[in-house]
This record gives structure tokens, sequence and C-alpha cells, in this order.
């Protein structure tokens, strides 16, 4: 049986453009979880640091977020976000294994 990629991606805004950046990652929500392939994608902003954000995704395969990774919608936000981030999104896959 195949285990289920899970994935959990930081993004800090600048502390100017926290809004700019909720906006343009909240865009990114509803189309992703359509893809083939998304079980899970929740995107969370930290209580005590409002710049920090956290997606929390689970993919049936590191096809499947290969697949995400070259969307359309997530190219245009990489490119939408690049100035309005304190540095480049952290992006880290791990296996459950509990």
């Amino acid at each position: 049986m195949t285990q289920n990629l899970r994935v959990v991606a930081r993004v800090v805004a600048l502390p100017n453009q926290v809004e700019a950046l909720k906006a343009v990652l909240l865009g990114l929500v509803e189309p992703t979880r359509q893809e083939a392939g998304c079980l899970q994608y929740d995107l969370l902003q930290n209580q005590e640091d409002s710049t920090d954000f956290t997606f929390v995704e689970t993919w049936e395969s590191l096809e499947h977020l290969q697949t995400h990774l070259a969307n359309v919608h997530l190219q245009a936000a990489a490119l939408a976000i690049k100035d309005l981030v304190a540095s480049p999104p952290d992006i880290r896959c791990y296996d459950r294994i509990l």
C-alpha cells in the first residue's frame, strides 16, 4: 500500500504585506483542493505572529504534488508573492510514521 505524502509549506510575509500575502494564499486553497490527488490543503496563520502562514497538505503521491507545483495557479501565485515575502517559501515533505 502506498503511503500518502504529507507536506508542510511555510510562507512568511514582510511585516507590511501580511494582508496582500494572505489574499494571494487564500486564492490557492479552492483550486488546489480540486486537483487530482489532493486529500488535504489547509492554510493556517500563526496566532502569535501574523506574518507566519503555513499550508498543511496531504497528497496521494509525490507525482500529484509535483503536478500541483507545476500548475498554472501555483506558478502565478509564486510570482505574485515574490515582493510580499521575507524569504522563499519553506516546503518540506514528510512520511507519517505513526
